[in-house]
């Protein structure tokens, strides 16, 4: 049942510490000690055509970010055996740009079908906004969940990219549900925001009956307007988290980039607010930490969960 204004406006009048054992117990209550890891690969990078300004990848910005095409099917499964090996159940293909081409789309599908004919992993996409005759090929092809973040609150939306809309992102998520995909969705913590678009981001993705929520923390990058904004404060990301998970009681709710810089000595507590899982091995143009350590990690909040 989703929550009514007034449910909100009385879980925000909670301190942190009693949000978070709240969202932990809705986490084992609904979801028990499940614990998701996936992995990604930047298959596509750079010279992006829209104007995301977290984003090092986009071409109206100067960045050092790496900018070359499509990378070839070997290449692609060989990182999705390695994610195997690390420990992820899921790979997801990424691809900078507002969109595929045909040529690429086509090149992806195949990909997909190589991947899961010889790698025993689930295989995502985050492709930029797809029609749903794209993402029903990419479906049959065996790709069985699309990613496509919101970012942010749909009031806050126009603050942080101008050449598409908070609608173009909702209706590639329903094109994907309706290809038959479940659906990845999330955001990013820090872009200038307040609490209230947190709250009206998860709200969105509530109605949006996404399965697994992404929070990235925005990690300040030179080049991007973005670039200088101040660290956000542990304290803010704990309370999202647990907020995120009253709201999204039943989906997966994973931490990705940001987490180890933003977090730093307080990332296992993120995991007693509601969080439950991860992305390990990299985000797009940077670098995560070691996979080995991230399964020692998962193996701690576990026992912490059940001790």
């Amino acid at each position: 049942m989703a929550l009514s204004e007034r449910d909100i406006k009385a879980l925000r009048a909670l301190s942190c510490s009693e949000l978070m054992a709240k969202a932990l117990d809705v986490k084992l209550s609904k979801r028990g000690t499940s614990f998701s890891l996936c992995s990604i690969i930047n298959a596509k990078s750079g010279q992006c055509s829209e104007d995301c300004r977290f984003c090092t990848q986009s071409s109206h910005y100067m960045t050092d970010a790496p900018s070359y095409p499509l990378k070839n099917e070997n290449e692609i499964v060989a990182a999705a055996a390695l994610a195997k090996e690390d420990g992820a159940s899921r790979f997801s293909i990424v691809t900078s740009g507002r969109g595929l081409g045909a040529r690429d789309l086509g090149r992806v599908a195949e990909i997909v079908h190589a991947i899961r004919a010889r790698v025993d992993i689930d295989v995502c996409g985050s492709l930029g906004i797809l029609s749903a005759g794209d993402l029903s090929l990419l479906r049959e092809a065996g790709m069985s969940r699309y990613h496509h973040n919101l970012e942010t609150s749909r009031e806050f939306f126009p603050q942080v990219v101008s050449t598409h809309t908070f609608e173009d992102r909702i209706n590639t998520i329903r094109a994907a549900q309706q290809a038959g995909m479940e659906v990845c969705a999330g955001g990013i913590i820090g872009l200038g925001e307040t609490e209230e678009d947190r709250i009206s981001m998860a709200l969105s993705l509530a109605e949006c009956d996404v399965l697994s929520v992404p929070l990235n923390v925005l990690m300040p990058l030179a080049g991007t307007p973005m670039g200088h904004h101040p660290p956000v404060p542990a304290f803010d990301i704990l309370r999202t988290i647990a907020l995120f998970r009253l709201i999204l009681p039943e989906a997966a709710l994973r931490l990705a980039a940001g987490r180890e810089s933003a977090l730093g000595d307080f990332l296992s507590t993120a995991f007693m607010a509601g969080a439950d899982g991860m992305m390990i091995g990299g985000y797009l143009t940077q670098r995560g930490r070691n996979p080995e350590m991230d399964r020692r990690f998962v193996q701690e909040i576990q026992k912490l969960w059940t001790g």
